[in-house]
């Protein structure tokens, strides 16, 4: 059995959305036909021409990861190899509240199929939400955990803990209450009752957190077991803004434990729509999202920004 954890830098451009991206991006409703599937796969595509463009730009290309999916991912796996980038792909059913496997009984097949050095989830789990759908959600991935570990595979686990109508009505209606006062305490039970259920995570992908020991909270809680002391976490972007992005990299990039981030549409969104409106060109709207993409990286070590 391989060491429980990841050692070294990790940032990851995160495009593996697939049923909010092709409402929300394109109007999408329902299965795409065949020329909308390329439409949206071409779209992936430019994103990761911005990958390439910021590793042109100085990325270090052992540091640099890509999160994308199989549905619309393309070519873009066999890419990302090539160039010797870190390859993360997700195993969860799209745009579920409850967490169930994309492919059902056939998930380790398709695993095994792309070889990604992640194998990442994207669960919502709130330990005050319905204690039955939390159940269940426990024992699939703790399934998952199983089969990747047993072969030595890398579990990158993606936290999300939306705020229950109680919680919410608690801090009258605030998002931004919710988030400062509640939510960190809520990651971390989160984090807790995942590892009790013998669920055995590498790396925690985290929703970003305003104050520094809150960060370090989690990443606590997330090397608390015996063995666990190579876990690690990184930060996502939860789609905000860039100035609220950088504050929270702020936080966290100090705080051992931490690694890097996992960020998707605050890099790409507005490039790829202004390029999808004909505002701007293909290799503009790739040199915008390694702009961006490198922006962040700079904030997370420390480096000067313009």
């Amino acid at each position: 059995m391989a060491t429980l954890g990841y050692d070294g830098p990790l940032y990851i451009l995160a495009f593996d959305h697939r049923g909010s991206f092709q409402k929300k991006m394109f109007g999408i409703q329902g299965d795409p036909t065949p020329e909308e599937s390329e439409t949206i796969s071409d779209a992936k595509r430019l994103i990761f021409e911005g990958v390439l463009e910021a590793i042109g730009r100085g990325a270090d290309p052992d540091a640099t990861g890509v999160l994308v999916d199989e549905q619309f991912g393309s070519d873009i796996p066999r890419r990302a190899r090539e160039h010797g980038l870190k390859l993360a792909m997700p195993v969860e059913k799209s745009g579920q509240n409850e967490f169930d496997f994309d492919y059902g009984e056939d998930f380790g097949t398709h695993i095994e199929r792309f070889d990604p050095d992640f194998v990442k989830v994207l669960v919502r789990y709130n330990p005050e939400d319905d204690a039955d759908m939390n159940a269940r959600q426990l024992g699939r991935l703790k399934r998952l955990s199983d089969w990747l570990h047993e072969r030595d595979r890398r579990f990158l686990f993606e936290l999300l803990v939306a705020a229950t109508d109680a919680q919410l009505a608690s801090v009258e209606g605030n998002g931004d209450r919710y988030d400062a006062e509640l939510r960190p305490g809520l990651m971390r039970r989160a984090i807790q009752d995942i590892q009790a259920a013998g669920i055995e995570v590498d790396v925690w992908k985290i929703e970003g957190v305003d104050e520094r020991a809150d960060a370090a909270m989690l990443a606590d809680q997330a090397r608390s077991l015996p063995g666990h002391e190579g876990v690690t976490c990184v930060l996502l972007g939860r789609g905000a803004s860039q100035a609220k992005v950088v504050q929270w990299l702020e936080q966290a990039a100090p705080v051992e434990g931490f690694v890097g981030f996992a960020i998707g549409r605050s890099i790409w969104w507005d490039p790829l729509a202004a390029f999808l409106a004909s505002e701007l060109p293909r290799a503009d709207a790739a040199a915008q999202i390694a702009e961006n993409y490198l922006h962040f990286v700079h904030v997370y070590e420390g480096q000067p920004v313009s």
